[in-house]
């Protein structure tokens, strides 16, 4: 495909030069669905005193999509990034995330409530979607999601993406009473 522009460029900007005309300018290649999110770095550093309620992924038609659920607003503060091995909140141990490239996702907000019971539905290590879930063919990018814990009020999430993608990050109220963190990853560069 890529060929196939670059010769028609070529043949135009011949065609223009043997006419005698001014070359046009050639287009240059343009983002995969004009996303331009990159892959460093994502924070929000703010901090509430929300619960984590829930996470659920999707597929949309350029990326795949992570959204944890959150009880009340506004939206946590969160550091998202990619790193080489994604560890737990607390202890420091490794989790068992699958993937060509892991996202640490690291939300200012508790797993539990203010006695400390559980708001989430998963326990410490376990895969939220396990591996053979995402490769039932409907998600191009995820591979992995894996709960890392609470600690100290703020708690982590590894995500096993296929390779090291473009990818945000966002906030949003609602609904109801309650707020989302949303990280999309490409599906490509």
């Amino acid at each position: 495909m890529r060929s196939l522009r670059m010769a028609a460029a070529l043949s135009a900007l011949t065609g223009t030069l043997l006419l005698g005309a001014a070359p046009t300018a050639i287009a240059a290649d343009v983002p995969y669905c004009g996303i331009t999110w990159g892959s460093g770095q994502k924070s929000s550093p703010e901090l509430v005193s929300n619960a984590i309620v829930g996470a659920r992924v999707g597929r949309q038609t350029c990326f795949d999509r992570l959204v944890v659920d959150l009880k009340g607003m506004p939206p946590a503060g969160y550091y998202v990034e990619y790193v080489d091995m994604v560890r737990a909140d607390g202890s420091g141990d490794p989790l068992p995330v699958t993937g060509g490239a892991k996202l640490r996702i690291h939300v200012l907000a508790a797993g539990h409530d203010q006695n400390y019971q559980s708001t989430v539905p998963w326990s410490y290590g376990s895969h939220i979607v396990s591996p053979g879930g995402f490769r039932a063919g409907s998600f191009q990018t995820f591979r992995d999601l894996v709960w890392g814990g609470s600690f100290e009020g703020e708690s982590t999430f590894g995500l096993g993406v296929r390779a090291r993608l473009p990818f945000r990050v966002f906030k949003l109220d609602g609904p109801g009473t309650g707020s989302r963190l949303v990280i999309d990853v490409a599906h490509r560069w």
